[in-house]
Order: structure tokens, then sequence, then C-alpha cells
């Protein structure tokens, strides 16, 4: 292709010079000139064309070589010029090119500026003027042009965030026209314009997105839905069998061979599956986000290498994930400290009315950090209910908010009176300022509050996680894995007694993955995990009396609830004698 083009240049050089050489050579050449004149110049110049044309038989080629000739004859062969470059002039700009043997173009567009994605033309400046000129040579392709006939992945997120770059893809797309952009398209920077006729590309783009930028798209950008008429959504989990271990084993065997890591032995890749399915918060699913499991391997073939190891075993992906946590530990490592030094109050042994241990979780980056927090309520006859503190105070979110209310609804449910509930109640979470949310605590909430109903002390050796409904089910709960470590790891700051324990939902206890210091101690004996599926197991289990079961509108006699039903009447019947008195 540039050897053609450097004969083109070549040719038309030697046929400018022939010509003027024939022509305008003086009276000594007149004669030919007179018995040349009838060919004309268009002949003069075809004949030299012609060897190009056979060569290059495409309707574009030809059309090209056809404007050269009308140029020759009406410009430079009229008004011939030394300073004339034709190699530049005649000069193909192949922008890009595909061969049709070759497959078809995918390209990967990370930074998707207006210019990245559709070319520019460059400007030179004069030194003389300071004007700018440019000429065809100087445009520049884009990546929606390099995908011609191909596909183009962009990232949504970056190139909704690039100024101008998401319109004129959707226009691109809609008109199957791309143009060229212009950086001075009013002419600011002066000399003459450039132009370039938009080009007919033929291109599929894949948007590369999480749902919630999927979803914002198809309901405010009415082009979205038209342009983009597929939706591949993708689980951001593998299932936990071998299809999946297959599926850990080549990233790992891929990313090894592409960062030039050591190898990874079965143990070494048996391991980071664990940690994948501990980040899914799932014992029968893996984590399909394999940048932290590249992370973490990449930092185990370091401390391999480092230690003159030859390959990578599990001892080095462990040691690589106890290190990643000790760098963003600070807040648990305050944690303990505060617990340590008594300024934070957690209770980790004895019996206290009203006054129970919640778990609640707090986040270093990708890191996930459990630790109790104490809840503790108060009542008295009167009527204003259950009052969240948190709330009355502007530290509750909404789901945290809702969860609360839910509270009435049960309480109601459990006492099962004949007459309206007449009580004053306040519930706080000590020690807590920066806000809370989730109904992860409810369930707890609840417990606490019958506790100080009954006058029933509760066990503070059990924290206890999980959601609650109007029926007293316990629902599932987020991060159980992490509240159980966090709890173990008060209990070994405090003090451990060989008692102490957790209540999870049973639809959590599928779920925990955790970590061999906790198994050991649950193995041995020295730390319970209860599940359980209602309120009643663990109202049996905190305040170690039964339950109730429930009889009509009554509970079976000493029962928690029977006290609880006895004390909410006791509070009516104050409250009533209260009224008839006012």
């Amino acid at each position: 292709y540039y050897g053609y083009q450097y004969w083109l240049s070549k040719d038309v050089k030697y046929l400018i010079r022939g010509y003027r050489e024939m022509y305008g050579a003086g009276p000594k050449l007149g004669l030919l000139k007179k018995h040349t004149e009838p060919l004309g110049p268009e002949s003069f110049v075809g004949a030299r064309i012609a060897a190009l044309t056979r060569t290059f038989n495409i309707a574009s080629v030809l059309g090209f070589l056809d404007e050269i000739v009308t140029d020759l004859v009406t410009h430079r062969l009229r008004e011939p010029s030394e300073t004339v470059d034709f190699s530049r002039l005649y000069r193909v700009n192949l922008v890009t090119s595909h061969t049709t043997d070759a497959p078809f173009p995918v390209i990967s567009l990370t930074n998707p500026t207006l210019i990245n994605l559709v070319g520019q033309i460059d400007r030179d400046v004069t030194a003389s003027t300071l004007l700018t000129h440019s000429d065809h040579l100087m445009i520049k392709p884009g990546a929606l042009l390099e995908a011609d006939g191909g596909y183009l992945i962009i990232e949504a997120q970056e190139i909704l965030s690039e100024p101008g770059a998401w319109a004129m893809l959707l226009r691109t797309l809609k008109t199957g026209l791309l143009e060229v952009y212009n950086p001075d398209p009013l002419g600011l920077w002066g000399g003459p314009q450039l132009r370039p006729q938009p080009i007919k590309i033929d291109v599929k783009v894949v948007l590369v997105g999480d749902p919630t930028v999927y979803f914002l798209l198809d309901e405010y950008e009415p082009r979205f839905a038209q342009l983009f008429k597929v939706l591949a959504d993708f689980s951001d989990t593998l299932s936990r069998d071998p299809a999946g271990f297959s599926a850990y084993a080549n990233v790992i065997a891929r990313l090894a061979e592409n960062d030039q890591l050591l190898a990874f032995t079965a143990a070494a890749v048996a391991s980071l599956i664990e940690q994948g399915a501990r980040i899914c918060a799932q014992q029968s699913r893996l984590t399909s986000r394999f940048s932290r499991i590249a992370d973490i391997a990449r930092e185990a073939s370091f401390i391999a290498r480092r230690d003159g190891d030859p390959i990578v075993d599990a001892k080095h992906i462990v040691l690589s994930i106890t290190q990643g946590r000790r760098r963003a530990e600070i807040p648990a490592r305050r944690f303990k400290r505060l617990l340590a030094e008594g300024s934070l109050r957690i209770d980790v042994a004895g019996k206290v009315v009203g006054q129970m241990n919640g778990l609640a979780v707090t986040s270093a980056g990708p890191l996930i950090y459990g630790f109790p927090t104490r809840i503790t309520a108060s009542i008295g006859p009167g009527s204003a209910g259950a009052v969240n503190i948190e709330r009355e105070s502007e530290l509750s979110g909404a789901v945290h908010t809702k969860g609360f209310l839910i509270l009435s609804g049960l309480l109601r449910f459990l006492l099962r009176l004949q007459h309206p509930m007449a009580f004053s109640a306040s519930i706080a979470f000590e020690q807590t300022y920066g806000g809370i949310d989730g109904d992860s605590a409810s369930g707890a909430e609840i417990c606490c509050l019958i506790s100080a109903l009954t006058d029933l002390p509760i066990r503070q050796d059990l924290a206890m996680t999980g959601a609650v409904d109007q029926k007293g089910n316990i629902l599932p709960i987020g991060a159980v894995s992490e509240k159980i470590e966090g709890f173990f790891e008060a209990c070994q700051t405090v003090g451990a007694t060989g008692t102490q324990g957790v209540i999870i939902p049973a639809a959590n206890a599928q779920e925990m993955m955790l970590r061999d210091d906790v198994l050991e101690a649950v193995e041995r004996g020295k730390f319970m995990i209860y599940a359980v599926s209602n309120i009643y197991q663990a109202l049996g289990l905190l305040l170690d009396r039964a339950p109730g079961e429930a009889l009509d509108h009554e509970y079976t006699q000493d029962s928690v609830l029977a006290i609880a039903q006895h004390r909410a009447h006791e509070y009516w019947k104050i409250a009533k004698s209260h009224r008839g008195s006012d």
C-alpha cells in the first residue's frame, strides 16, 4: 500500500515535469505542441494513471484516481508550483484497516473521551502568523472507527462522566454515520477549516456497568432502550461445585501466567476458593468478582517469593489474607483497645435486666468487621408506647426505623391482650454516636424489651443478631460470619468464660464461613452458636426460662410471656386508674 503511494507521488512529479517540458519549452517545440494539442492534458495524464487503474480496479479507488486526474488537469498543470508536495497532497490517509481474512475487531475503550471515541483533526501552528492549518493527513481515528464491523466495549459509568461523549455515541449509533471531532468548529484559531464527510460505520457497542446504571438509563434516557436492546445480566456468584472450582483454577492459572506469578498448589487454590465463599457469604456459592481473589493471589506469590519458596501454598494464602486484614483493621483495633480500657462497656458475663448484646458491622474498604453493641430498654406505665431513642435523636436510618416500628405489632401479637397496651418504653443503643441503620437488631430489641417488662435478667454471655416480623419469625441478615467473629474477639478481649456464644437466624446457618480460631473454639465447646427460627426460641435461651405456650389468650403459668402478659395487664390497670382519678 505505502509503496504504491510512493510511486504514485513519484509518477505525478515526473508527469508534471514532462508536461511542462513538452508544452512550455519554447518555440523549438512549437511544432510538437501543435501536433499533440488535440490529445489534451486529460489524455496525457490519463495515460500515466492507466496502470494504477488496472492495478486497483475498485470503485472507490477509481473514483479517487479520477479526482487526481481532474485536479491535475484543472489546477496543477495550468498553474504549476514548485512548492506543492505531491507526496502529501495525493497521499491516502489510511485511518483504519481491516483485512478480509482477519476476525472482526473487538476494541475495549478504557478512557472514552469524546476524542478517543470519534477521533479528531489535528492542527499545526504556522510560526510566522500563529495561524493553524490542517489537512486530510491530520485526521486521526477514534475507537468507533477502529471497531467498525466489530464490537466496541465501554464502561458505562466512564462514558457518562465524559462531556459530550455519551451524546455523540447515541447520535452515531442512531444515524450510522461517524463525524470526526473538530476541536475548532467556529474557526477561532484561524486558518482554513477542514470538514470531512461523515463516515458510514457498522459497529456493535457493549456497555458494561452495574444494574443501577442500566435502570437509570432505561428510565431517563429515551434513546437508550431503542439502541441498546439486549440486556445480559451476569450473576456475581458461582455455584460451589466442580464447575466453579474449575473456573477458579483457570482464573488463577491465567493470572499467574499474565502477571508472572509463582505456580499455585491445589491447596492454595482451595484456600482461595474458601475465601471466595467467605466473600460471597454463602457456603454453597463463590464470588465471581475475581479482583479481590486476584489481589490475594498476587500478595501470596510475593510472600512465597520473598521467603524463597518455589511455589505458592495454602500457608501463603492464609498469610496474605491475614496481612490484608491487619492493614485495614484500625477500627477493630480501636474497638478492642476501648474495650480493654473500660471506656466502652460491653458485658460478656452475668445477667442484667433490660440489657443485652446486639451485633453490628462496620467496613474498612472491602473488608467488614463485626462488633457487639449494648442495647438497653426501660419500661413503665404510660401511653407513649415504645420510643426509639435513636430515631428521636435523628441517628436512626430508615430501615432501622421500620424494624423498630415492627416491634409494636410483634408485641401486640405476643402479649395477646384483651385491652389496649398502656406503657411507655424506650430502647437505646448505648455509646453509639455515628448513626444506626438496618433491621438486624430488631430481634435483640424485642428480647430486651420483654426482659424489661418481665424484670427477668438476660444472659450477657450471649449476643444476638436477626430481624423479626410481626409474627415472631426470625429473618436472615447479612455479614453473619463477621458478626460472630466480632463477638468472639470481644469475649477474648474482655475475658472468655467458655459459655459465651451467639444467637443467629436459622436461615443463616448455611452461610457461615468462620475463621479457623473461631471454628476451633466452637468444636471444643468454648464458644456456642445457636440457630433459632422464632422469637420464642431466642427468649428461652436468653432468659433461661420457658417462653410459654399460648392457651386461648393466656400462656402457661410462670413462663416468660405469661409474666409479660400479667405485667402489661397491671400497667393497663394503673393507667386506667389514673385516667379515672383525672
